[in-house]
């Protein structure tokens, strides 16, 4: 059976600032390419947006999923930190809270519904998936520049 190849990305112009996620879902023949963009957020809030709404986008909990992020903290987060911050109330190993939870907590629920193989890309490195996901946050944060410029 086919898997379906997720690349996410996202990006803030600031950080915080305007910011944008994009995803590219692959399955056989088919894509689906989704974008969006927050007037006030950070790089990492986008990042993790992303591949929430990829995995939001699978409606089958039976098709393996490889997800590529350049994100090494959500690859990091989602790989190592997340089962210590649920064990701890979602507490560092600092015992301060986990920055983010809001999105970490929406992904951890998300990523448990599919069966998820998570893969780090290095971004800007001429990877297609990658370079679509990065075009795709890109224009949305032009779209949303471009329509603040309106008002």
């Amino acid at each position: 059976m086919d898997k379906i190849i997720i690349y996410t990305d996202g990006g803030c112009r600031g950080n915080p600032g305007i910011g944008g996620w994009g995803v590219w879902l692959r399955y056989g023949d088919h894509d689906k390419k989704l974008k969006g963009s927050e007037k006030d957020t950070t790089n990492n809030r986008m990042e993790l947006t992303a591949a929430i709404k990829a995995l939001e986008a699978i409606k089958s909990s039976t098709i393996d999923i490889d997800l590529y992020t350049d994100s090494k903290y959500v690859m990091r987060g989602i790989n190592e930190w997340i089962k210590g911050w649920k064990l701890r109330g979602w507490k560092t190993a600092n015992k301060k809270p986990v920055k983010n939870v809001d999105l970490w907590q929406k992904l951890d629920e998300v990523n448990t519904k599919h069966n998820v193989h998570w893969h780090w890309v290095k971004g800007h490195s001429g990877d297609e998936g990658n370079e679509m996901a990065d075009f795709l946050a890109n224009h949305a944060m032009d779209k949303i520049m471009k329509n603040s410029l309106k008002k």
